[in-house]
């Protein structure tokens, strides 16, 4: 490594791989600079015209942030679906269960009783 250079990696992560890159870079490179180099809008040229949401580590970080020896930059991909729809998706997609023994037991307590 030169001096004045740090080691970075970019990662862009899809549901059946994962995209590293290792660059070295000067040390006054912003995170913007570093993806813009790493090869990536040529690897997926779809990303070129898309705002990217950046981080480093799993924190969102702006663009114009200055990296750090090892920092990993990490491009997220935008929820397909709401976690709470997925939630509720999932539960409508299970069939009901009865009740369990304990919900069984109070409904019995409480119900009135027949003479």
């Amino acid at each position: 490594m030169l001096s004045g250079q740090i080691a970075i990696e970019v990662v862009y992560a899809l549901p059946d791989h994962q995209w590293v890159q290792a660059l070295e870079v000067d040390a006054q490179t912003t995170v913007a600079q570093a993806v813009a180099c790493s090869g990536l809008y040529q690897a997926f040229p779809q990303l070129a015209e898309t705002k990217l949401t950046l981080g480093i580590y799993g924190k969102v970080v702006s663009p114009e942030t200055v990296l750090k020896q090892d920092d990993r930059i990490e491009i997220y991909r935008p929820l397909l679906i709401n976690p709470k729809q997925a939630r509720r998706h999932r539960a409508e997609a299970k069939p009901r269960s009865k009740q369990r023994p304990q919900q069984a037991a109070k409904t019995a307590k409480n119900s009135p009783k027949s003479a």
